[in-house]
């Protein structure tokens, strides 16, 4: 789902500094734990207690909703030097007599910009809920409107997962990832070690603290889960009530967030060719599922020799692996694409395509980029997060090589794709650790058995990691996301999380619904 293209505008900055006179003594909303070693609350009080001076956004958005700049540390163990800004939405949706705080969201990434998603929120999630809350939205820092980072890269620099099928090309990748990572080391060298999961989980208590609430309610989705496990870990008297949707892997952050891709699409994919080898007479791609994935091979290797032209795109054989590999979960539309692709192949006009919502999509965040945002600046603030967060990128550029020869073989339709070298092979060294997720702050855990970007596996160890949790499983569910940004939303899934932000009560256990049938 897609927003608008959206004006820039100029967001009012903060009326207080961070050097500002400190209050004679912190209210118990204004207070903010001391997020880093050796850091103390009063040293952290001018960002608690500054004063957000709320008007126009410098998003596309109605007049109800409003935006701020929050002052944070750049270095939480050095409050008192450099600052930067994060931009901050607020949608009033709260009903005086039933408001009980605020519930803010992250719409996923790593590298997703988030100001504008209370508008979406507002119209997807019940009044039960919203009378409750005031709608809480934020670019994380170095994204978007919130002091965005930059190399100066752009167009095919900003390509990846890439394809290593030979020698040579594992070479010419690993000469990208070492100019990505040189490049960023040499023009933001500074701020990457500080670009962290870890201490956007502190930006968002000061924003909690700023905002004078004694607790913080969040919605997180896709990487938006890893953020909220991490706040919850660090801030875990804050932390209300948490929903997370589509869950990453806290043991698997990031290389094996990757690599997980590869394993998890060649069992969407043997589940696909079954499915359509059942129809055989609709699709006519083959009649067991042998045949069916033989003839989908046949296709890439036919478009290795001659590319296929189709809706405007032109694909080679890595190119259709690219295309199919996180839509075989959706088996229908993935039949129907892969008869397109066949017919194009064959010189003969392909029919239209159907109308979807890709599954593929790890963030629900507009598409369009926003004017002054500088072009590297969503995928460098990924690279920062997931080179920053995951301790699994080998520096030994030959490790990479040894997995990808490995995994092209086990895993032939996307192996050689994540296993791949990456700039984390080279990137600067994070700050500080990343956050060790292991607590009994309840929350609910909502997740589609089939979602090609964050695994079901996934979900069920961020389950294990979060103690306090409830598992809500949508058996059969397709696509990345429950709710929000895909048309797999699920009644029951929903329910759950809904009752649990209106009531606080958790499901008494754990919670499997049925998939809602939908032609897809």
């Amino acid at each position: 789902m897609s927003l608008p293209a959206r004006p820039r505008r100029l967001a009012p900055l903060l009326a207080l500094g961070v050097a500002a006179t400190l209050l004679p003594q912190l209210t118990p909303q204004q207070a903010a734990a001391s997020p880093a070693p050796g850091t103390t609350a009063q040293q952290l009080a001018p960002y608690a207690q500054q004063r957000l001076a709320w008007g126009r956004c410098p998003v596309e958005a109605p007049a109800t909703m409003q935006c701020a700049t929050l002052k944070v540390p750049l270095d939480y163990r050095r409050p008192d030097g450099r600052h930067i800004d994060i931009a901050i939405s607020r949608l009033r949706t709260s009903v005086p007599g039933k408001r009980r705080g605020i519930l803010t969201f992250n719409p996923g990434g790593p590298g997703g910009p988030g100001l504008d998603f209370p508008v979406m929120a507002a119209g997807e999630l019940p009044r039960e809920v919203t009378e409750q809350y005031d709608l809480i939205g934020f670019d994380p820092r170095g994204i978007g409107e919130s002091t965005p980072v930059t190399c100066g890269l752009r167009g095919s620099d900003l390509l990846f997962p890439r394809p290593t099928r030979t020698r040579a090309e594992f070479d010419a990748n690993a000469a990208w990832a070492r100019k990505v990572a040189e490049r960023c080391r040499a023009t933001a060298g500074a701020v990457l070690p500080h670009i962290t999961t870890r201490n956007t989980a502190r930006d968002m208590d000061v924003m909690r603290a700023a905002l004078g609430e004694r607790k913080l309610n969040y919605y997180g989705l896709s990487y938006g889960t890893a953020l909220g496990a991490a706040y919850a870990q660090l801030f875990p008297h804050r932390a209300d009530r948490f929903v997370m949707d589509s869950a990453i892997d806290p043991k698997r952050m990031w290389r094996g967030m990757y690599r997980v891709l590869a394993p998890t699409a060649e069992d969407a994919f043997w589940r696909w060719a079954g499915w359509t080898a059942e129809r055989a007479s609709e699709y006519r791609l083959g009649s067991t599922p042998e045949e069916v994935t033989r003839t989908f091979w046949r296709l890439v290797e036919g478009a290795d020799r001659e590319a296929v032209e189709l809706d405007g795109a032109t694909y080679d054989g890595t190119g259709v692996r690219n295309l199919l590999r996180a839509k075989f979960v959706r088996v229908r539309a993935s039949a129907e694409l892969v008869v397109r692709l066949r017919e194009a192949a064959a010189g003969r006009p392909a029919a239209p395509p159907a109308a979807s919502t890709s599954p593929g999509s790890t963030s629900p965040g507009p598409a369009v980029a926003r004017t002054g945002v500088p072009d590297d600046n969503l995928a460098m603030s990924r690279w920062a997060v997931v080179c920053g967060d995951g301790s699994d990128w080998p520096r030994d550029p030959e490790a990479y090589w040894r997995d990808v020869t490995r995994d092209a073989v086990r895993y032939p339709l996307y192996g050689d794709f994540v296993s791949g070298i990456s700039p984390c092979a080279f990137w600067p060294k994070a700050a500080e650790p990343a956050v060790a997720i292991d607590n009994r702050v309840p929350a609910v855990i909502v997740q589609n058995e089939w979602d090609p970007q964050t695994p079901l596996s996934g979900g069920q160890s961020m389950h294990r990691s979060l103690k306090g949790s409830r598992m809500v499983t949508v058996a059969g569910g397709e696509g990345h996301g429950v709710r929000f940004y895909t048309d797999t939303q699920n009644a029951c899934a929903d329910r759950q999380a809904d009752a649990y932000l209106a009531t606080g009560r958790l499901p008494a256990t754990d919670v499997t619904c049925a998939r809602e049938e939908r032609a897809n």
